[in-house]
């Protein structure tokens, strides 16, 4: 497990584990842009260590629209998240898809362009343990496990609620990745607006700061291949 920590250092160009700055993206896709037309925000990005499994060497991205910030239910029960989710995740209310997350192992330089609405910081990524915990309760005959919840790569999800766990389209299985913290915050630059619905004039977060999970398809079908769960 690795926790992932804000360095409070300017992420000039070039710098791959970052607060915003240029996105490293696939070389198949663009920076992404909101249903609403706006172009997303990116969050972070990170290089996933080797020794990760079934992600090691990938570079991840996270995007959100800066105007859109809702959680994520999946619309029904489902097992397996249907073709192309996405584009057209199969989320309450339909909002569409105003999140992007991206894994890809190209060898695409920065974009020219950087991320406007955050202030760009350094990412570092720390070696850490993890203690877990293991509870079940009266009615359930699973056991289950829990971990530290914090920004981190890899370990065991503290899960908030029951655990979920989706098949992709391709069929395979998706496997836990990423988890940001509950009300974490991303620090934009003074000139940006607010964000709506968040709790803080002055930090952006993600799907209205709820725990996130990020869920990413072992198989790599398409860079778009991961699914945000979110609980609090």
């Amino acid at each position: 497990m690795y926790l992932i920590e804000n360095r409070r250092e300017e992420a000039g160009v070039g710098a791959r584990d970052t607060i915003g700055g240029h996105p490293i993206l696939p070389a198949s896709e663009s920076w992404p842009t909101c249903q609403c037309g706006e172009r997303m925000v990116l969050f972070f990005q990170v290089d996933i260590p080797p020794n990760i499994p079934e992600f090691g060497g990938d570079h991840l991205l996270v995007f959100q629209c800066p105007s859109d910030n809702d959680a994520v239910g999946v619309e029904g029960i489902r097992e397996q998240l249907p073709e192309r989710y996405w584009d057209v995740p199969p989320v309450w209310n339909d909002p569409g898809a105003f999140w992007r997350i991206l894994l890809h192992q190209d060898g695409t330089e920065p974009a020219d362009d950087v991320e406007p609405h955050l202030r760009p910081y350094r990412l570092s990524l720390r070696p850490s343990t993890e203690e877990v915990t293991v509870w079940q309760s009266d009615h359930d005959p699973v056991k289950r496990q829990v971990g530290r919840s914090e920004f981190k790569i890899g370990g065991v999800p503290s899960w908030a609620q029951d655990p979920e766990s989706y098949r992709c389209a391709c069929d395979a299985e998706m496997v836990y990745l990423c988890q940001i913290p509950i009300d974490m915050g991303f620090e934009k630059h003074a000139h940006q607006p607010e964000q709506p619905d968040t709790s803080s004039s002055d930090h952006y977060g993600l799907f209205l700061g709820n725990e996130v999970y990020i869920l990413a398809c072992p198989a790599h079908c398409h860079p778009a291949a991961a699914w945000p769960v979110t609980q609090n």
